[in-house]
């Protein structure tokens, strides 16, 4: 990805990067905004103005969102979009691409059942990067896999702490291809809880407006999506805690119940580290891998930012064959490629 760190011109390469890779699959709406933000240099000079980890195309345009910016073509948008700039910077200052995908489940379960199924043990999770901990109910959802004979759907467990919302739970739709390991059922998970710079409290309606505002335009599944596991961890909030990961992990690691096997996740979190946070997290992980048997789960694409020391977030594997996936490891060794938000798995 050209790095957005080389001035005006790499800001626009990073935005039409953005509209032309990353967003067209998924939302006609901000692949044509991308372009014509890279196009236009009024705007970039003023997005050039921000922080440099406050220029991300998706922060941006989420804000717009947030503000009710509606789709709409580029000329409107950009319309809104000076309009309403000083709000705009004032909540790209203030907010941070916390994207809670629930979808994302559907390509962690494979290993968290494997690692269950391996050990005998319920499941106690961390997810570092957590949001909301939308992400720490992989027990709760209901599955659908493509394959036709594989569909997972929730079944509630003895002493559930609380039954599912009358609207039922998201159910996670995803493609397979490769010789996924499907699970024909959910692990027991008997503790959660999230690591968050600035975790998002789903009792809060502009927190869980900013949830919504992350979704792009057309994405109205994944909208509702967001609701139903909303609703889910309204019944049973998860523990979160505020700080830096590297702080926190190894006392958060500490709480978990010593009878269950501790998984560590993350998923788009690793490109907002610099390469010695990455190294320091990775020593932590292996240290509580050592003394804990914790197992890891990395779920990380590309960087999205670019890093001052040149650091990647995915060295294994070239970003031509990621294509804007995630590239899914578990621990220490590469098994799938997956789509961002959870919507493919290949396994490799």
């Amino acid at each position: 990805m050209p790095s957005p760190s080389t001035g005006k011109a790499g800001t626009a390469d990073w935005y039409r990067n953005f509209g032309t890779i990353d967003a067209p699959a998924s939302s006609p709406c901000y692949a044509e905004w991308s372009v014509g933000i890279a196009g236009d240099p009024e705007l970039i000079a003023r997005i050039e103005q921000l922080p440099h980890t406050k220029r991300q195309p998706l922060l941006i345009l989420a804000a717009a969102r947030f503000l009710g910016a509606q789709i709409a073509p580029y000329g409107e948008f950009r319309e809104f979009l000076l309009a309403r700039w000083d709000d705009v910077a004032r909540i790209v200052l203030s907010r941070a691409t916390q994207t809670n995908e629930a979808g994302r489940c559907a390509t962690l379960l494979p290993s968290l059942a494997a690692i269950a199924g391996s050990t005998g043990r319920p499941l106690a999770l961390i997810e570092v990067g957590a949001s909301a901990g939308l992400a720490l109910y992989p027990d709760r959802y209901a599955y659908e896999y493509d394959d036709g004979s594989s569909v997972t759907r929730l079944a509630p467990r003895a002493g559930e702490a609380a039954p599912a919302p009358a609207g039922g739970p998201p159910v996670l739709q995803c493609t397979v291809a490769g010789r996924v390991p499907l699970p024909a059922e959910l692990p027991e998970v008997v503790w959660r809880a999230g690591i968050d710079l600035n975790p998002l409290d789903i009792s809060n309606p502009d927190d869980v407006a900013w949830l919504e505002a992350l979704i792009w335009p057309e994405q109205d599944f994944r909208r509702e999506r967001l609701r139903r596991a909303i609703a889910i961890a309204q019944q049973d909030p998860p523990l979160l805690v505020a700080g830096d990961l590297n702080e926190q992990l190894v006392s958060l690691a500490g709480q978990a119940p010593p009878d269950a096997v501790l998984v560590v996740f993350h998923s788009a979190v690793m490109a907002y580290l610099d390469s010695s946070q990455r190294n320091a997290f990775r020593s932590t992980m292996a240290t509580l891998a050592a003394e804990r048997g914790c197992h890891w789960l990395s779920n990380e694409g590309h960087t999205v930012l670019a890093q001052a020391d040149g650091s990647v977030v995915v060295p294994e594997m070239d970003d031509a064959r990621l294509k804007g996936r995630f590239l899914l490891v578990q621990d220490g060794v590469p098994v799938g490629i997956a789509g961002p938000h959870g919507q493919s798995l290949e396994w490799l």
